[in-house]
């Protein structure tokens, strides 16, 4: 993400279908919004015609199994990772997300038909410059043999996002990226979730995956691939793995400037080193990017403000 100044979108967007745990009904509204306002959801429909605004924060995740949940007093919303990914992916720093239902609508399972709805209004830039958050030290959070952590970097946003499944037709996989729409929309953004027909009758019974099926869902059985047209890259999978990681980490409220390493991750592991990565001022800076024309006279790329430095002993 190397623009100087915040953006948002140009003209509002409609989409609508079920979610893929609940297979509720739901219209999503995306609205531009004004700057440093960040990526927010208004959820309608409650009872009694009450809404609640829930800000995109990592401090309002409620749950992380299966899907990403945003909670505030009492409220939630569901499944908001594709989303969110898209929104961070394509440079999306503001904008007010109004869905009627209790969970995002699943679409085909990737973020594709949010950055083509995206793409087709396009972005404007607004006058406030973007804020970044620059990773200073290393955080890492574990679970037996999985881990995730948060390196710095001189510049951009990197992914190293690795897997490791028992099935074959999965296997050991590894996805390296640098952020920025381009590789997003190329490499990450049509990859789609995935799960295993010996799960079904269990995550039914826990509520969930009610709205799943081939048209949203990579399907394996056993080893192979159900789904009649196949996999969209051979690596599909660890591309999912990677898209719903951009959409958890935008989660830290702007872009960061620094390297995303895990190995056997998910939801819950990436909202953790995140709250890692807050828990102490030490860890990160704010920083401000210039306008192009003094950050021209910087020899090696975007150049920055620092709005706060962290805490010194």
């Amino acid at each position: 993400m190397t623009a100087a100044k915040q953006t948002t979108l140009r003209d509002r967007i409609v989409l609508s279908g079920a979610g893929v745990h609940s297979n509720a009904p739901a219209r999503l509204v995306l609205h531009p919004s004004e700057p440093h306002s960040g990526i927010s959801f208004l959820r309608t429909g409650l009872p009694g015609g009450r809404e609640r605004l829930i800000e995109a924060k990592f401090s309002h995740v409620s749950m992380t199994e299966l899907c990403t949940v945003l909670g505030a007093e009492g409220e939630s919303i569901s499944t908001v990772e594709h989303l969110l990914a898209a929104l961070s992916g394509l440079g999306v720093d503001n904008a007010v997300v109004e869905v009627d239902g209790p969970e995002l609508p699943i679409m085909d399972g990737s973020a594709a038909q949010f950055v083509e709805a995206i793409d087709h209004v396009g972005l404007v830039q607004l006058s406030a410059p973007r804020r970044f958050i620059k990773v200073l030290k290393t955080v890492r959070v574990e679970n037996g043999r999985s881990f995730s952590e948060l390196r710095p970097a001189d510049r951009g946003f990197r992914l190293e996002v690795e897997i490791d499944f028992a099935a074959g037709a999965i296997g050991r996989q590894k996805k390296v990226i640098d952020l920025d729409p381009a590789s997003f929309r190329r490499e990450i953004s049509r990859a789609r979730t995935f799960g295993f027909l010996a799960d079904v009758e269990r995550l039914w019974k826990a509520g969930f995956a009610l709205g799943a099926s081939l048209e949203n869902t990579v399907a394996l059985d056993g080893d192979r691939v159900v789904n009649p047209g196949g996999l969209r890259y051979a690596d599909e999978f660890v591309r999912h793995k990677t898209l719903d990681a951009v959409g958890d980490l935008a989660l830290a409220g702007a872009p960061i400037v620094g390297c995303y390493r895990s190995f056997c991750g998910g939801h819950k592991m990436n909202v953790s080193v995140l709250k890692a990565l807050f828990a102490d001022r030490a860890n990160y800076q704010i920083i401000e990017a210039q306008p192009r024309r003094e950050a021209a006279r910087v020899a090696s790329g975007m150049a920055f403000n620092p709005v706060y430095a962290p805490d010194v002993n």
